[in-house]
């Protein structure tokens, strides 16, 4: 699904190969990372490394599809599409159009809500560190999370505010040097564990160095994949309320010792009940990073192998049960069988965790 969001990215901001580098790095490399080498070990010295080869391929042979249709109809010389869902809209309709939309923003929403939670638990982590440190590991050392992710919360709405933040050329090449930063720190310390120990003994998230990375990346993760909803929610007011002051009329705010910026009471409002909301579900569903799981298992296949593949088949004018089209429709077949099992999985994640 790293495809389907950086071209959901790279509609709101202005692209550069920079800016195309670093949000590839963000979306591909993510913090998952750091429990990878955990996960592959689960399938063995052979199942690992092919599965990983598997979706290497998926996510190569994906990317190749949307990039042949990130023009209309001629993928050279035909007319830009500005966003995924432009290309679903031109090659596939209206109806379509809005199962992506909502699909996408499903997905945004429900990984903004998983930042806000990780980022407490990253938090919570570096503080029982610090106590079995300075008190040894007999220490209760026990912390809530709750308090952290108002505090991270609070940061959120101010952070949505910093003029030009819609550019974020600096905010997602920051982004992928911290990725890179706890993708080594992982290497590292995870081959550490195994030399020292003999054998791995699991993910490497306790690790303060980790959480502290991981902190600092998920406080910018979080406004990057917050702002197309916002974005998308500003435009909609727009258009809908054209004479409304509320939703059109910028003032400009000055502070002291603070650079003067344009203030829009429609954005102040939304964005910070959007902000409030996504606490609230993390606060109120401290395992939702399975439900993020069940989420990503269903957007898995429409939106980064059935839409594609669709818009490829519609856009080339491939006829039906052709070379082309059994292969393309196999590699959906197969993909979306590992969507049904990645799905149970993450259902079978929940019902463990509940208990």
């Amino acid at each position: 699904m790293n495809e389907s969001l950086i071209l959901i990215l790279s509609s709101i901001f202005t692209g550069t190969l920079w800016s195309a580098v670093a949000h590839i790095i963000t979306a591909v490399i993510g913090s998952g990372v750091l429990s990878l080498a955990w996960s592959t070990a689960q399938l063995g010295w052979i199942g690992g490394p092919v599965a990983l080869l598997c979706f290497a391929i998926i996510t190569y042979v994906s990317s190749s599809l949307l990039s042949d249709c990130y023009r209309n109809p001629d993928p050279v010389t035909g007319k830009r599409n500005h966003s995924y869902r432009d290309a679903v809209r031109v090659n596939l309709g209206k109806r379509r159009t809005w199962f992506a939309g909502f699909l996408q923003i499903l997905t945004l929403y429900g990984t903004s809500c998983a930042y806000v939670l990780t980022t407490a638990n990253c938090l919570r982590a570096i503080l029982k560190a610090n106590c079995y440190h300075k008190e040894g590991h007999q220490a209760p050392c026990t912390y809530g999370g709750d308090i952290y992710m108002v505090m991270f919360g609070a940061v959120q709405v101010v952070m949505s505010f910093i003029p030009d933040l819609h550019n974020m050329l600096w905010v997602s090449v920051f982004a992928a040097i911290m990725s890179f930063t706890y993708s080594f720190i992982g290497l590292g310390l995870g081959m550490a564990k195994v030399i020292g120990n003999g054998r791995f003994m699991g993910s490497i998230t306790g690790i303060p160095a980790t959480n502290t990375a991981n902190k600092i990346n998920f406080m910018i993760f979080h406004q990057m994949y917050s702002q197309p909803i916002y974005n998308a929610a500003d435009r909609w007011c727009s258009r809908k309320f054209q004479d409304s002051h509320f939703a059109n009329k910028t003032y400009i705010v000055k502070l002291p010792l603070i650079p003067g910026y344009e203030l829009n009471l429609f954005r102040l409002c939304f964005r910070t009940v959007y902000v409030i909301s996504t606490t609230g579900i993390a606060i109120l569903f401290p395992y939702f990073n399975q439900v993020l799981g069940v989420l990503g298992a269903i957007n898995f296949w429409p939106l980064a192998i059935y839409f594609p593949v669709e818009i490829y088949l519609q856009q080339r004018q491939i006829g039906a049960w052709t070379k082309q089209w059994i292969l393309l429709r196999m590699f959906s077949f197969v993909c979306f069988l590992v969507t049904v099992m990645g799905l149970v999985g993450s259902i079978q994640g929940i019902i463990s965790q509940k208990l």
